[in-house]
C-alpha cells in the first residue's frame, strides 16, 4: 500500500492511507466529538475553580499561592488538552498520542497531589477532583479501540 502525505494548515502531516480514512468513519467522528466535549468540560470546571479562588481572594478569604498556581495550571493544561484533541481529530497522530497519555496521567496527578495531607482545603481538593473526572472519562475513549484504529502504528 502506498502512503502519500499532505500538509495541513495546522502544521500536521496526515497520511492518506486506510488509517487516515478511518478518521472520517462515523464511529471515529463520534468518539472525537465525545473526547472534545469532555476536554471542554474539563476546561469549564477548571475555569470555575480558578474563578472560585479569585472570588474568595477578593472577598477576604484565605487563598494560598498553591491554590492560585494549581488552579491556573490546571486551566492551562485543559486548554492544551483541548487544542491537542482538535488537532488529533484532524489527523495529527502525535497529538492523539499526547491526548492518550495526558488523559490518563493528569487525573491521577491532580488527585494524587490533592491527597497529600495539608496541601489544600478539602473543598479545593474536591473541586479539583471534579475537574479530573471528565478527563478521566476521555482517557477511556482516547485509548479505546475506535480511536487507536484511526492512528495505526507507522511501518518502519
Amino acid at each position: 500500500m502506498t502512503t502519500t502525505r499532505s500538509h495541513h494548515a495546522t502544521g500536521t502531516t496526515a497520511s492518506t492511507t486506510a488509517g487516515a480514512a478511518r478518521l472520517h468513519h462515523p464511529a471515529t467522528r463520534r468518539a472525537f466529538r465525545k473526547v472534545t466535549i469532555l476536554a471542554a468540560a474539563y476546561g469549564a470546571f477548571s475555569a470555575a475553580v480558578l474563578l472560585t479562588v479569585a472570588v474568595l481572594a477578593s472577598t477576604g478569604h484565605t487563598v494560598t499561592s498553591f491554590m492560585w498556581g494549581r488552579s491556573g495550571g490546571i486551566l492551562a493544561g485543559a486548554a492544551v488538552v483541548l487544542w491537542m484533541t482538535v488537532l488529533a481529530s484532524r489527523g495529527a497522530r502525535w497529538a492523539h498520542l499526547r491526548v492518550r497519555v495526558l488523559s490518563v496521567v493528569m487525573p491521577i496527578a491532580i488527585i494524587g497531589v490533592d491527597l497529600i495531607p495539608g496541601v489544600c482545603p478539602l473543598w479545593f481538593a474536591l473541586a479539583q477532583a471534579t475537574c479530573a473526572l471528565p478527563l478521566a472519562a476521555a482517557a477511556f475513549l482516547s485509548n479505546g479501540s475506535t480511536l487507536r484504529a484511526a492512528f495505526p502504528k507507522p511501518r518502519s
